[in-house]
């Protein structure tokens, strides 16, 4: 049961009411919005929530055990407040969105309603529908290590403890060329090898992507220049003239661990565990089945 503030609740036991509902996004890069249903700009938590480009939110069931709760909340795209570059661009990817209802007269009477994350957003005729996503979808995140050949840690966490900071092991790229939505040449690698930053991340330093991070799949070497392929399609959204940091990448293979890094210590696989295919063939003669590693 939720307990509402003394004063708050004595206003809402009143004949007439002057309450409105505010939300506050918080994105994952720091930027925080605020809108409101009324039509005066309303303070919450240090944030102006403005009536401009405000959300109408809608009806959220209430469901008993672990389900995940959903509901939703429509609005104008508008530079302004949120534009449909951003969306696109994934900024408003799991987002916080803190639901409040607020007496607008006295805005220090109210009380935080729900607290949700931002699931999947629709687009059309100008309109966005974002799905809210209870605190109970954390539930069906993934949790504790799972038992494989390969390390289950990003190169360069506290698990893996490789310095992503020494100067070998990243590097910053120029866009000179746009090959498709998936693949860019660049300049300045050509102090690395081939292949040094695939599995790798880039974050972005000027353009439309500018504060994002993309996942680096391939690095390859061509006589016109080094092409990096991406995971997602970031073609439309970069020209030639942008930069990026690049850090070097890793495939999670312990033998990369040994050769590019020396961090066997810190390897968080089972690289001796037998695969499927290993278990399941028939033995034959000569095989080693006397419990020794399997890999070297």
């Amino acid at each position: 049961m939720r307990t509402l503030p003394p004063s708050l609740a004595a206003h809402l036991e009143q004949g007439e009411t002057t309450t409105a509902h505010c939300w506050r996004v918080l994105r994952s890069d720091g930027v925080t919005l605020g809108f409101t249903d009324h039509d005066r700009a309303v303070p919450i938590e240090g944030t102006e929530c403005v009536p401009t480009f405000g959300l109408d939110g809608g009806e959220v069931p209430v469901r008993l055990g672990q389900q995940v709760e959903t509901g939703e909340v429509l609005g104008v795209l508008d530079s302004a407040a949120i534009s449909e570059d951003d969306i696109l661009l994934g900024r408003y990817d799991g987002a916080q969105v803190e639901s409040w209802l607020v007496n607008w007269a006295a805005p220090e009477q109210r009380v935080l309603l729900r607290v949700d994350t931002i699931g999947e957003i629709v687009r059309e005729d100008g309109v966005f529908r974002a799905e809210l996503r209870s605190p109970q979808q954390a539930l069906n995140v993934t949790r504790g290590r799972v038992y494989q050949g390969l390390c289950d840690a990003q190169v360069g966490d506290a698990r893996c403890r490789v310095d992503l900071d020494l100067p070998a092991h990243r590097g910053t790229a120029l866009v000179t060329a746009i090959i498709d939505a998936f693949h860019l040449r660049v300049s300045g690698l050509t102090g690395f090898e081939e292949d040094w930053f695939s599995f790798g991340v880039g974050l972005w330093s000027s353009g439309r992507r500018d504060g994002l991070h993309d996942a680096v799949l391939t690095h390859r070497r061509e006589p016109e220049g080094d092409l990096l392929g991406f995971a997602n399609r970031i073609g439309e959204w970069v020209e030639v003239g942008d930069s990026l940091e690049i850090t070097v990448g890793c495939d999670r293979r312990f033998a990369t661990c040994k050769s590019r890094f020396g961090n066997t210590a810190s390897f968080r696989g089972f690289p001796h565990i037998p695969g499927s295919d290993y278990v399941l063939r028939h033995p034959r003669s000569g095989d080693a089945m006397d419990g020794r590693a399997v890999v070297p």
